[in-house]
């Protein structure tokens, strides 16, 4: 019998291997150990191909296909899971050992109402009534601070935000009361606030249910919110382990300060004031569905203006929802805009791609955040790469392979890669061959929507490192979209605030270092974790990410109904003004922008 003072989860000697065709094996995970007490969280970190995950799926008894798993011991309570049979482990998955996976909108089937699927694994492991499972779920709903709880699991999984989808899925995981919570980088596509929202719940949730946790994730500053020890993985290898304050404070490894830095991006030098303009965004309006007078039926952006110079980036910021991936579809023609112009060099260009021309579609290209969809696994790196080459310029044969080779080597990928299909490729590896797909265009002005959301922080610094070379090298305009504010803060040279498809705030590098924004800026800039332990604590009660609605008047704020400092009877009936001072520009009643420009000039 297991005693009191026993952890609650022990690994010891854990190993697995991929069987290789010529009939040897690698390994993928060699020696790992580690034991977590119970009501605790172990957070696995480390960059893609590290080993997280698979040793996370370990605890429930899986691996990839042709993998073995063996170990001294993986226990759980009194469970030795590397002792069980496929039938014992249909048993304990669901049950005793629960996981939630990183998108929640994939573990969903849309086709279902959200509730009969949280209660389905207390149905299928006969733990309650139909009548008991839903009453319990309804209860877990309240818990986890999600809206109209006795009615939300009614709804589809198109009808709830990312967000509250995630919680959701939260719900499902803690529904058996397990004994192991598996947390496979639950809020990495998440926006800022969202994610703290989500982060919160989660850990109330872990400390109502006195579950052990293992939380799998490369942001750093996360873990440094819900851990309480930490190990340090590298090729399937553990570097460093430690309690998650001591770890993050005093690093023993340089592999664990290189993870460090990289979460931390050092500021780039702005470009040249004097950049003249290349791009120009004249107030347009862009949505879904029947135009009627210059507006879309379901409307997403409006009355959305912007300059970029050559050699210049612009980074947009927003929560999930705000217009942000729609402004950039709009720019590269994928959705016409119901009004307003763009402008390329001063030339008009037509809404939408039937109307541009191949030289007009060669100048602007969008590097998309999903390279797995954005490249067609059956291709080679090299037919990858060709096809642009051959569209825009009529580059083929030899020439077209010398050039491939060439962009391999800006994109700094091996030679050798050029003829292994897109589906063999690492992460990293693929979103540089969409880089390079986009580059062989030769783009005037590259879009670059959430290129790095779900890279590791090694892969995703080294991507950006590469485009603000690039850029600069080239002289290419970049718009980069991000809900990471940190990094758009060191690599742009001006900032676009979005919320609700409207610019609240533009400004210059040097302005968004003053503590004067918008109020939703300063939400956003607030939800942004540090690598401290205490920061989720310390944020209490004056972060308010919940949603509201926009008001019912159009011309009115559209934050009004979320901002800490609105004026009544100002912002309440009249339309916002925009204000403008040297760096800044503010749709905001209550902030005065040229206090930014005092700050800058002290």
């Amino acid at each position: 019998m297991i005693g009191q003072t026993s952890p609650a989860v022990e690994v010891s000697g854990l190993n697995i291997a991929l069987d290789l065709p010529d009939g040897s094996s690698r390994a993928i995970v060699d020696n790992v150990s580690f034991a977590i007490p119970k009501g605790e969280v172990l957070a696995l970190i480390g960059e893609s191909g590290s080993g997280k995950t698979t040793i996370a799926l370990a605890m429930m008894g899986y691996s990839r296909f042709g993998a073995t798993i063996s170990a001294d011991r993986i226990r759980i309570g009194d469970m030795q899971i590397d002792a069980l049979g496929e039938r014992a482990l249909g048993k304990v998955r669901g049950s005793r050992v629960a996981y939630i996976a990183q998108s929640a909108a994939a573990a969903f089937n849309p086709s279902r109402t959200i509730i009969s699927q949280v209660i389905e694994p207390l149905i299928v492991h006969g733990l309650a009534s139909r009548k008991e499972a839903r009453e319990k779920a309804i209860g877990l709903f309240s818990a986890l601070a999600l809206p109209s709880p006795e009615t939300i699991g009614d709804r589809y999984v198109h009808q709830v935000s990312g967000g509250q989808l995630q919680r959701l899925m939260a719900a499902m995981a803690l529904i058996t009361d397990p004994e192991l919570i598996i947390l496979d980088e639950p809020t990495t596509a998440l926006d800022v606030t969202t994610q703290v929202e989500v982060l919160k719940t989660f850990k109330q949730a872990i400390v109502a249910s006195g579950a052990t946790a293992i939380y799998v994730s490369h942001d750093l500053a996360v873990v440094a919110q819900v851990a309480d020890q930490i190990v340090v993985l590298k090729d399937g290898r553990m570097v460093e382990q430690g309690k998650a304050g001591d770890l993050l404070r005093s690093p023993q490894s340089d592999y664990t300060h290189s993870l460090i830095a990289a979460a931390r991006p050092v500021n780039r030098a702005a470009a040249p004031d004097e950049a003249e303009a290349l791009l120009t965004v004249e107030a347009v309006h862009a949505g879904y569905g029947r135009v009627r007078d210059g507006r879309a039926a379901i409307p997403v952006i409006s009355d959305v203006s912007l300059a970029l110079g050559k050699g210049c980036s612009l980074g947009i910021i927003g929560e999930s929802g705000s217009g942000k991936s729609t402004l950039a579809r709009v720019i590269g023609g994928l959705l016409p805009a119901s009004a307003g112009a763009i402008r390329l060099g001063g030339e008009l260009l037509a809404p939408g791609l039937a109307g541009r021309s191949r030289e007009q579609l060669r100048q602007i290209q969008l590097v998309f955040q999903n390279a797995d969809t954005a490249l067609n696994p059956m291709q080679t790196v090299r037919d990858a790469i060709a096809r642009p080459l051959a569209f825009y310029h009529g580059i083929r044969g030899a020439a077209a392979d010398a050039r491939v080779a060439e962009l391999l080597d800006v994109i700094q990928l091996q030679p050798s890669l050029a003829e292994r299909r897109t589906s063999e490729l690492s992460g990293g590896q693929k979103q540089r061959v969409n880089l390079a797909r986009a580059l062989a265009a030769e783009p005037r002005v590259l879009l670059c929507d959430e290129v790095t959301s779900a890279l590791d922080t090694v892969v995703g610094a080294a991507i950006l490192d590469l485009i603000d070379a690039l850029r600069r090298q080239m002289g290419i305009a970049t718009i980069f979209i991000s809900h990471d504010i940190s990094t758009v803060r060191a690599f742009c040279d001006e900032m676009l605030v979005l919320y609700s498809g409207r610019v609240v705030e533009t400004c210059s590098k040097a302005a968004f270092s003053t503590p004067v924004h918008h109020p939703y800026t300063e939400l956003l800039i607030d939800s942004v974790p540090a690598l401290d332990p205490g920061w989720l604590a310390m944020l209490g009660e004056r972060h308010a990410p919940a949603i509201a609605d926009t008001p019912a008047d159009e011309a009115l704020c559209p934050f009004l109904a979320r901002c800490p400092v609105a004026i009544a009877g100002t912002c309440d009936s009249q339309p916002p003004s925009l204000r403008e001072t040297a760096g800044m520009r503010l749709l905001c009643h209550a902030v005065q922008p040229q206090l930014a420009s005092e700050a800058l000039n002290q």
